[in-house]
């Protein structure tokens, strides 16, 4: 599955959206989730400032194509509810949604460790899953976040191949998320190139 976490923060809520793709460790009746956000990142921020947020399941690739990227900012078009256990905001568009109270936070090492128990959950609508295209998606929204590792050309060559899967199986959104991510990788390697750093 593929899933979100949105966590509050003292703002108003289309100021305090945060939407980060994440994959957790659960257990085998989603009761408790093991969340490992880096202590850089705004999940990691709020989830210790606080101690609750909500995980989510969709199937909506072109979001997750533009929370990875960072494309999702106060005032965009994401419905939301408050949550009913928690201080957070539930993705009225998601799938499943999980509110979760945190139970343990480990911050020692850079990637942290943060244990949280299930005290709510609400399914939305059915889980359509996942066709060819956005498989395709997935994996060049995951590869649009190592750039770092490996530099704009392979991710730019893979995407040529992705984009063969799209085309032939993909409908608007896919389309859509696509070409956001190619536009954010090309960003990259102009930048790059402006300021002369590598990978």
């Amino acid at each position: 599955m593929t899933t979100l976490a949105a966590e509050p923060a003292a703002a108003p809520p289309q100021q305090r959206l945060n939407i980060a793709p994440m994959g957790p460790i659960v257990d085998d009746r989603f009761a408790t989730f093991v969340l490992r956000p880096f202590k850089t990142s705004t999940t990691y921020q709020n989830l210790k400032a606080t101690g609750a947020g909500v995980f989510h399941v969709t199937d909506d690739v072109l979001l997750i194509a533009r929370a990875a990227v960072g494309r999702v900012v106060a005032g965009d078009a994401v419905p939301v509810r408050p949550a009913e256990a928690v201080e957070g905001l539930v993705l009225s568009g998601a799938c499943h949604c999980y509110e979760l109270e945190v139970t343990a936070l480990d911050d020692r090492d850079d990637r942290t460790r943060i244990e949280a128990r299930v005290v709510a959950s609400a399914s939305m609508r059915l889980f359509a899953g996942f066709n060819r295209a956005r498989h395709a998606v997935l994996e060049a929204t995951i590869l649009a976040t190592r750039l770092f590792l490996s530099g704009a050309d392979p991710v730019l060559a893979e995407y040529d191949r992705l984009q063969t899967i799209v085309d032939k199986t993909g409908s608007r959104r896919e389309h859509e998320a696509m070409n956001l991510l190619r536009d954010h990788v090309e960003a990259h390697r102009r930048q790059n190139a402006t300021t002369g750093s590598t990978p």
